[in-house]
């Protein structure tokens, strides 16, 4: 299992596009039923700030996120309401009250 955590602030004009385009992501990632991705996005006190975190079994299951149209329209489109670039973080699971496989 791999998972990784992405940061990132955009411009205050984007949140809410951000925010629609988080939500086709999501709405794409349900539609295909179970994939061994489990990912949840968060938006900080500052309502800028969003935190992505993506748990995935195995490695065909961390190439279904970035296979998504969903998610290439909105990295496209982040790129242009981002304030700060996007910082990746690769994190070791110590513990769960779930099971994540």
């Amino acid at each position: 299992m791999k998972t990784v955590q992405v940061q990132y602030t955009v411009k205050e004009s984007f949140v809410e596009t951000n925010k629609a385009n988080i939500a086709a992501v999501m709405a794409e990632l349900r539609s295909l039923g179970e994939t061994g991705v489990k990912y949840a996005v968060f938006l900080k006190e500052d309502g800028r700030t969003f935190m992505h975190l993506a748990a995935t079994r195995d490695e065909e299951a961390g190439n279904v996120i970035p296979g998504l149209e969903s998610f290439k329209r909105f990295r496209e489109q982040l790129q242009g309401g981002a304030e700060t670039k996007p910082e990746q973080q690769d994190l070791a699971l110590v513990g769960s009250s779930f099971d994540l496989e």
